[in-house]
């Protein structure tokens, strides 16, 4: 099944059939793969070490049991925080990818995450970690850059491989970073920032003797503050109806998956007893299947199925994961549904193809950047909805009922919203 429409001039017509591949392309798609895997490494390997790092400043001024629970309020802030930056700061990467090219945004932001490692490995208080994860946050803009430039060196034929190579990085990353990181916060707290500047700034180095421009300079755009706004960079999405209609879908898991990402350490320690180790362990397999399944099967299950039809089955096998999760009652249940959700991996991959398929080259960025800002609304709202409305509500005494699966219960609902707008776009769309 061909999910390219045969002709007609409508604003969803696919317009990247015949992508600019730059010289030595396939170091050009290694070396964006690698950063991507950087950058959520680098990311990983300081998780295991901020919240101690927040605990040591917020023991200096406060004492007793309540040390706890006031640094958990500013690992809170310190998250929303990174999440609100990148909301803001990735439609304005995208516009200015779009007007001066790939590659110095890209370059750019590793430097930039190379000094915002450094501020937080030195940083002498809680202001400075502030500092550097609002910093972090504009440099995790830079994840709309990538995938344009993925979209930019992609053909119909590989482009929904090379978006499943996207996905199994961020799966590889958050398998070895926190590992990573726990190991060397054993060894000094401050450790794990000092190895994920180094990272950062050896990745830049590399990249600038090896990255090659993917936009060429007919293909650019003129960068305006309008283009730049987040909202209405979201908002000129629905100049192509069925790339709006498929963020509508992407919004929808996006919100579940963060909320099971917020919600799993408190949920199977709270039904299944779960401690730090039995829990990182899980965590390793749920990287591991995702990089099988988005670095080894997207492509075969796209070639068969069609980008459509991976969409849709993808969003059911993870709407019915989720209901299994929420009604697991013993542990082993647990290990059995990460291996069947991980086929739903499928998903994210294709509906990236489809919109890539869509878009313009000079357009890639901006509409990126869009998707990257949509993503960011989810991380900043998820933990509020999840972790403090509905776990902690529905595992309290005051609850009508003892529910402590209901935040994966309400993920598969959205889920489930999201397959059906998805069919519902295909049919408008055929």
């Amino acid at each position: 099944m061909s999910d390219d429409p045969s002709g007609g001039n409508s604003a969803d017509q696919p317009l990247n059939e015949e992508p600019n591949e730059p010289k030595g392309g396939n170091a050009a798609i290694s070396f964006i793969l690698l950063t991507l895997f950087i950058d959520i490494l680098g990311i990983g390997i300081v998780i295991p070490v901020l919240p101690e790092l927040v605990k040591d400043f917020v023991s200096e001024f406060v004492s007793g049991a309540d040390v706890d629970s006031i640094a958990g309020w500013y690992v809170g802030l310190i998250g929303a925080s990174y999440a609100l930056m990148q909301f803001f700061c990735a439609p304005i990467l995208g516009a200015l990818s779009d007007r001066f090219g790939r590659r110095p945004i890209i370059l750019g932001a590793l430097f930039g995450l190379g000094i915002d490692f450094l501020i937080q490995g030195f940083a002498p208080s809680i202001t400075w970690l502030f500092v550097g994860r609002i910093l972090a946050g504009v440099m995790g803009g830079s994840f709309s850059t990538a995938n344009a430039y993925i979209a930019d060196v992609s053909t119909p034929e590989n482009r929904a491989r090379n978006f499943g190579l996207v996905g199994m990085m961020f799966g590889l990353g958050f398998i070895f970073g926190p590992a990573l990181g726990g190991l060397l916060g054993g060894i000094h707290i401050r450790l794990p920032f000092f190895v994920s500047a180094g990272l950062a700034f050896a990745n830049c180095g590399y990249g600038f003797f090896v990255l090659p421009e993917s936009l060429p300079l007919h293909k650019r755009s003129s960068f305006t503050l309008a283009k730049a706004n987040p909202f209405g960079t979201i908002g000129r999405l629905r100049a192509y109806p069925l790339i709006a209609g498929l963020s509508i879908a992407f919004v929808c898991m996006s919100f579940a998956q963060r909320g099971l990402e917020n919600v799993w350490v408190l949920y199977t320690g709270y039904r299944f007893g779960w401690d730090e180790l039995t829990n990182g362990l899980v965590l390793g397999l749920v990287g591991i299947t995702a990089a099988v399944v988005q670095g080894g099967l997207v492509r075969p299950i796209i070639s068969r199925l069609g980008e459509r039809k991976a969409i849709v089955y993808g969003t059911a096998i993870s709407a019915v994961a989720f209901l299994c999760y929420g009604l697991a009652n013993q542990g082993w249940m647990m290990l059995v549904i990460i291996i069947f959700g991980s086929l739903g991996g499928v998903t994210g991959p294709a509906i990236q193809s489809v919109i890539a398929g869509k878009v313009e080259s000079s357009e890639q960025g901006k509409v990126q950047g869009a998707l990257t800002s949509l993503m960011s609304l989810t991380n900043i709202f998820a933990p509020l909805f999840f972790t403090a409305g509905l776990f902690s509500y529905f595992t309290s005494e005051a609850a009508f009922a003892s529910i402590p699966g209901s935040p994966f219960l309400v993920g598969s609902m959205l889920i489930f919203v999201a397959m059906v707008v998805c069919i519902v776009v295909f049919k408008r769309n055929p």
